[in-house]
């Protein structure tokens, strides 16, 4: 996008970070940008919380070395990866006695995933025979299905084994789509591993941020939208939107302002309602899937020998756990502090805080073999009970382009052939920004 001598104004209605990216690049090529958000901070469904005095994440993320767009965008703001984001190799590691341990060296691809996979430890001949097996076939087919159908009928069709399946797939696709395999859309999935797996070394690499995510970007973002010229107004709620000759009114309680161009950038539901009554084309209806992350504060000195592990879950026991982060290898400040991811996790959060956070604390003592685990300070389940929407195969979703001139959407739900990730958003908002600067007159 090319800097522009014209000022054209442009709101933006939503903070989250597709709505943020959209903001970035507009102020960039010269718009004057008002950017509206109806919470009281920026961030979306990726914002951080003040927590027993400690800015923590309303749920944990960890992001690809695939994610090129998000990684542009951080450095435009201003954000170095290198510093703000921990980069580990790709990897699925359990607990030392359990589940498997695989992690890729740093090697040209696709050779570290072949000695990724020759080394890996706790898989049988067959697991890794079928893990070849896939990789092969996904490549030979170029990660393009003729017919989507769902990730638990693409691995059985490529045979893999239940253990490879519970302990690889299953884990990734959840992470990932935040979908169970047996209702996720494989094409979404081989989208996700084709610029991962399939791409070069780096891509693969695991990025896990150091700083909380509301530091990480929107509050940069921010920063350059003011730095331009631009206004961000947090706790303003656009109630309606009106054509007014060329331009667009946009009303937030008692003020109306008139803009050459809008974006949208609110969660689906919202942006329908503000597009009601205009001619606009319709936003089908998702369903959703809820995201727990399970923060368990332990002695500054309790801590894992890695910054991650996978754990194995068994819902029917009691083991929800996905995931377990130790927030003190990315922030000394947060030393003992743990951080349970459960993806799709509606049966979980429905047990209460109390009774989550127990069985939590009990899964992570089994799966680390330290009773000490057993017994945390303090746990606090966050749940973003909309965190994505259910990512099913034939999804139909929604393109930026409204039909009407000027006015555009911007979200991880638009149309994509990535899940609901920050990726995701990230590519929407900056699909929005060209849209709007192309039909917005600027030299």
């Amino acid at each position: 996008m090319s800097a522009a001598s014209v000022r054209s104004s442009v709101a933006v209605i939503g903070g989250g970070w597709a709505g943020c990216t959209a903001a970035v690049e507009l102020a960039h090529a010269g718009c004057k940008v008002t950017l509206y958000e109806a919470a009281r901070s920026l961030g979306g469904r990726a914002r951080s919380v003040e927590l027993h005095g400690k800015l923590l994440d309303n749920g944990q993320h960890i992001m690809l070395g695939a994610y090129s767009d998000t990684l542009r965008l951080l450095r435009r703001v201003g954000i170095k990866p290198a510093d703000a984001l921990l980069h580990l190799p790709l990897q699925m590691r359990y607990p030392p006695g359990s589940g498997m341990d695989f992690v890729a060296p740093r090697l040209p691809a696709p050779l570290h995933l072949a000695i990724a996979l020759l080394r890996a430890k706790g898989l049988a001949r067959e697991d890794k025979m079928a893990l070849a097996r896939f990789s092969t076939s996904a490549r030979w087919m170029d990660w393009t299905l003729y017919n989507d159908c769902t990730v638990i009928e693409l691995l059985e069709r490529f045979d893999q084994t239940p253990r490879l399946t519970a302990l690889m797939w299953r884990p990734l696709c959840l992470a990932a789509l935040n979908t169970p395999p047996e209702r996720a859309s494989a094409q979404v999935f081989l989208n996700v591993l084709r610029d991962s797996l399939g791409a070069h070394r780096a891509a693969s690499d695991m990025l896990v941020p150091r700083l909380a995510l509301s530091a990480l970007f929107p509050a940069a973002a921010a920063q350059v939208i003011e730095s331009r010229g631009g206004h961000v107004r947090i706790g303003a709620r656009v109630e309606s939107l009106q054509a007014v000759g060329s331009q667009w009114q946009v009303r937030s309680g008692p003020d109306a302002q008139a803009f050459d161009a809008v974006v949208i950038a609110t969660p689906p539901p919202a942006a329908a309602s503000l597009l009601e009554g205009l001619g606009a084309s319709p936003i089908p209806s998702f369903d959703y899937e809820p995201i727990t992350t399970c923060y368990l504060q332990y002695d500054p000195a309790l801590c894992l020998d890695l910054p991650f592990y996978a754990l194995e879950e068994h819902p029917e026991t009691g083991e929800w756990g996905q995931f377990v982060f130790d927030r003190g290898q990315l922030d000394p400040d947060q030393a003992g502090l743990m951080a349970v991811v459960i993806s799709a996790s509606g049966q979980a959060s429905d047990l209460g805080q109390d009774a989550l956070g127990a069985a939590v604390a009990q899964q992570l003592a089994r799966a680390l073999a330290r009773p000490g685990f057993a017994a945390p300070l303090w746990t606090k389940a966050i749940t973003e009970k909309r965190a994505t929407f259910a990512c099913t195969p034939g999804l139909v979703r929604p393109g930026i382009d409204t039909g009407l001139t000027g006015l555009c959407l911007a979200g991880d739900y638009t149309s994509s052939d990535y899940p609901a990730t920050l990726e995701g958003a990230v590519r929407s908002g900056t699909a929005a920004a060209r849209a709007v600067l192309q039909g917005t007159a600027i030299p």
